[in-house]
């Protein structure tokens, strides 16, 4: 068993002002995918200046679309007792599917702005996501969030407020999965040029694939428990329509064509 590393959630404060491991996970996120964009912004006819642009666009889809779909998907309760708590969001909580549909709004947006078809413009933000997942983690587990369940294996942990009995991390094996072996996949495939849709299916697909595997050590949220047969996760539930959409999307991509420069 391995102790639970004890990390302040809080990385300095300047007076009344608290800079949170958390909101700076996010920041890691942003600016890793603005140095990856810059890197490749030629491959859709793109700035430095338009992958600032559009990284901003994206910065308030995630925070806001994060935010919205955790309180719907998992707060409404908390949400509704307090109206206020939706804007701390610097106490967690974000839902990636949330934070998804605001990134895919933003896209749709400056997609029609650049005069880019959609799925060329999510192909090429998709391998810039991944390290802000896995960072976003990160910061759960600073936080004490996203517990795991009960294991044997020598590297679980007691985790905070759960008693002596070591668990999963499980929020390390979404920065590990979601994060580092996502980006790996994504920015290897994507290095070529390919059929148009098929680097934001295979986004999909392997989110999907990997989030369902975690669900299965990871507890569900205390007050929404199983959604059905005693072990399918709210988690579950909203990432099967992504493996879906994402072979889908992959198949659909092989009557599209090879758009993205060299």
């Amino acid at each position: 068993m391995i102790n639970y590393p004890v990390i302040d959630p809080v990385v300095f404060s300047l007076g009344p002002l608290q800079v949170h491991w958390y909101g700076l996970m996010y920041v890691v996120g942003f600016v890793a995918a603005w140095w990856l964009g810059c890197r490749r912004a030629h491959q859709v006819g793109l700035t430095k200046d338009d992958i600032s642009d559009l990284l901003f666009y994206c910065a308030i889809g995630v925070v806001a679309g994060g935010r919205l779909g955790y309180a719907l998907f998992y707060g409404l309760g908390q949400w509704s007792a307090d109206p206020l708590w939706i804007f701390k969001v610097w106490d967690g909580g974000m839902s990636f599917h949330g934070g998804l549909l605001g990134v895919l709004l933003a896209a749709w947006w400056f997609a029609r702005r650049k005069q880019l078809a959609f799925f060329t413009l999510t192909d090429f933000i998709a391998p810039l996501v991944p390290i802000g997942l896995g960072a976003g983690r990160i910061g759960n587990f600073i936080n004490h969030e996203l517990p795991g369940r009960v294991t044997s294996l020598p590297w679980g942990m007691p985790f905070p407020g759960m008693g002596p009995e070591p668990r999963h991390p499980s929020a390390l094996y979404e920065a590990l999965l979601e994060g580092l072996v996502l980006f790996v996949i994504l920015w290897w495939v994507s290095a070529k040029p390919r059929a148009r849709g098929f680097v934001s299916g295979l986004f999909l697909l392997f989110y999907g694939i990997f989030r369902f595997m975690v669900e299965f050590v990871r507890m569900p949220d205390a007050h929404i428990g199983f959604i059905a047969f005693g072990w399918v996760t709210m988690g579950m539930l909203l990432t099967i329509p992504m493996i879906a959409l994402g072979l889908l999307l992959m198949a659909w991509s092989r009557t599209q064509p090879v758009d993205a420069k060299a």
